[in-house]
Order: structure tokens, then C-alpha cells, then sequence
């Protein structure tokens, strides 16, 4: 089905109240209603807005939404395109990155706004360093958490992590047009959050430096064949501490059970697409930025934020130690905080 549009009751996890979330509002934009979350002052400019990742929502930025408003800053958190309380377009082209940024050029338009602070975490940090090179007129300042900004790599995406990863590799399986890694997420949600939801295992001290591949990210220290590691999953052999409560775990599991992770995934299958458009797009970012990376993310290891000062001039970087991959809801203070520090320092 096309675009299906719960109800609002529909959109939040049965019985379960969202969480440390102001009400949910909607906006048409770009050829698709959107939902998303705004708490601050409207008054206060520029705004930050939040930008999830894969599997995520806007509830993971509860914390930030909360602590950022409350020290009366006014932000902005969507469900982007494909979930949560946002259409879900049939076509996989309609989630290319032209599509993902054009959403929130939208969004500001309807809410009146000129320029905004993207911030963004995982798949959400290459919408927001895109949003410079595309709408430059729309960026007052970009925050990337964990994902960095790179240089348009030397080949296709895909054909780079084939070549180093294998086809087990997770994004690689994403772009089987039998949509097998679809199916297993969607037929054990519960098993995925339990799985991906938790914080990394220790690391030794004389662990190697990570290798990252320019324009992609992964490091190779991690089973990236996710669909097999969640079908195989048992959370009762898992040693590793959850980052999330049962409620909120809930909230999750409520809200990827209704839309399934097709959406999100159809991210992934524009990679090659995304990389072919962007020929001759230039990838300096001049606007001010900063980069919070995190120590243990297995994924987006600090090392692939490596070089980033040679494309983005006015470039700070921040390290959030004792953190995996799901950084502002592991660290979520320390998260707050330097947000809350940069953005009244480089914006008043």
C-alpha cells in the first residue's frame, strides 16, 4: 500500500506514552506528510534540527529534544522519510538523497524557517552533510555524529564494500531486490532492537587501529552480516548492556512492527544512485561544523573521521569516550551538552 497514514493513536507503542516527547505535529512536504516533534522556544534562531538513523526514530533524540529546549534552544525532530509517523513512498527512487534533503528543506519552509543546524547521527549525518553542498542557503551549521563527511569515493559504494566485506555484508544484502533482509528484521523486530540496542563490548587496549574505506566507513572488526546475526539471535546469551528501558524499547518495537524496515532500508539502495549523481557536486562544507565521534562505535570508528578539516575549513571535532554506535542515547548528557556549548558559542 501505498503512503499509509495511521491515526496519531496508531503511531505511538500501545499504552506506552512517547516518552519525554512533546506532541506530534505534521507537514506536507516535498510530495509526503511528515511527522515530527519541535519543543524550544520559536523565538530562539537558528534551530537545530535532529536528524535520525537506521533503525531509529525521533524518539532517539528524546534526550536531546528535552535537555536542548529546556536551556531554550528550539528543535526540530522529524521521522523521516519511510518511518515511523512519516509516508512510506512504494518507489525505491523516491528515497535518493535529493528526496531526503528536499524533506527538510520543506520542513523549514513550512514552519517559516531560513536556516537551521542540521544535526545528524548514522544515516542522518549524510543527510546533513549533504544539506551544505545541495541547500546551502538553507545550513546555518552541521553537527555529524559518528558518521563524517567525506569525499565522493573513488567507485561505487557497493561495488567497495562487495569487494571488501563479501556479499554477506549487510549493505550489500540491502540492495537484493528479493528483499530477504527486509523480511528477517520485520518477522523478529523485537529480536533486532534487543540485539542492535545495546552497548559494544569492551574493547582490549591493544586493539589495532581501525581501516576505513574513504566515502563509505565500516570497519571490518564487526560481523556486518546483520539479517544472520538477527535471525540467529538469542538475547539471553548476550553478555552486552541494553542502552534502553523496556518502555522504551517498546516504543520502538510498536513502531517498526506497524511500518516494517523497508523504508529505511530503501536508504540503502540508493547508495550507487547517489554516488553516480553526485559526480562533479562539490563536498566542501563552509558553514561552521563540529564532529562528535564516538570511541567504541564498531561501525563509524573515530579513525573514519580522519582528514575531514581538508573539506570542511571551519571543522571541530569532539570524542565521546566509553560510547558505541548509539551515542546520543548511550551518552546522552554528554551529547546534550557539548550541543547545548557549541551552538551558544558559534551562534550566540
Amino acid at each position: 500500500m501505498r503512503r499509509q497514514r495511521p491515526t496519531s493513536k496508531a503511531l505511538l507503542s500501545r499504552n506506552v506514552p512517547m516518552i519525554e516527547m512533546p506532541p506530534l505535529k505534521f507537514v506536507q512536504t516535498n510530495g509526503i506528510r511528515m511527522g515530527y516533534y519541535e519543543a524550544g522556544p520559536v523565538s530562539d534562531t537558528p534551530p537545530m534540527v535532529l536528524c535520525h538513523g537506521w533503525p531509529e526514530l525521533a524518539f532517539s533524540w528524546r534526550h536531546q529534544i528535552k535537555a536542548l529546549s529546556e536551556a531554550g534552544i528550539r528543535v526540530i525532530a522529524p521521522d523521516q522519510r519511510g518511518y515511523g509517523a512519516t509516508d512510506r513512498p512504494e518507489p525505491v527512487e523516491d528515497y535518493d538523497i535529493e528526496h531526503l534533503t528536499g524533506d527538510l528543506v520543506g520542513l523549514l519552509d513550512h514552519l517559516g524557517i531560513d536556516k537551521a543546524i542540521f544535526v545528524g547521527h548514522d544515516w542522518g549525518g549524510f543527510i546533513v552533510w549533504q544539506m551544505p553542498l545541495r541547500h546551502i542557503g538553507r545550513v546555518a551549521g552541521v553537527v555529524g555524529i559518528n558518521t563524517p563527511h567525506t569525499n565522493r569515493a573513488w567507485a561505487d559504494p557497493i561495488e567497495l564494500l562487495r569487494a571488501r566485506f563479501g556479499d554477506k555484508m549487510y549493505i550489500v544484502q540491502f540492495q537484493d531486490p528479493a528483499r530477504e533482509a527486509d523480511r528477517i528484521f520485520g518477522s523478529r523486530v523485537e529480536q533486532t532492537f534487543d540485539a542492535f540496542m545495546r552497548k559494544p563490548a569492551p574493547r582490549p587496549p591493544d586493539a589495532p587501529a581501525e581501516e576505513v574505506i574513504a566515502g563509505v566507513g565500516a570497519s571490518p572488526r564487526v560481523n556486518l552480516a546483520f539479517p544472520q546475526m538477527i535471525a540467529a539471535y538469542d538475547a539471553k546469551h548476550d553478555p552486552r548492556t541494553p542502552i534502553l528501558s523496556p518502555e522504551e524499547k517498546k516504543v520502538f518495537v510498536d513502531n517498526f512492527t506497524r511500518t516494517g524496515f523497508t523504508g529505511g532500508i530503501n536508504w540503502y539502495r540508493n547508495m550507487s544512485r547517489n554516488w553516480t549523481r553526485a559526480e562533479g557536486l562539490d563536498h566542501t562544507v563552509r558553514v561552521p561544523s563540529l564532529m562528535i565521534m564516538a570511541e567504541n562505535d564498531a561501525v563509524l570508528p573515530p579513525s573514519s573521521a580522519d582528514g575531514m578539516e581538508k573539506l570542511i575549513p571551519d571543522l571541530e571535532k569532539y570524542l565521546v569516550r566509553d560510547s558505541g554506535h548509539w551515542t546520543q542515547q548511550e551518552k546522552p548528557e554528554e551529547v546534550s551538552a557539548k550541543l547545548i556549548e557549541w551552538r551558544r558559542r558559534r551562534f550566540g
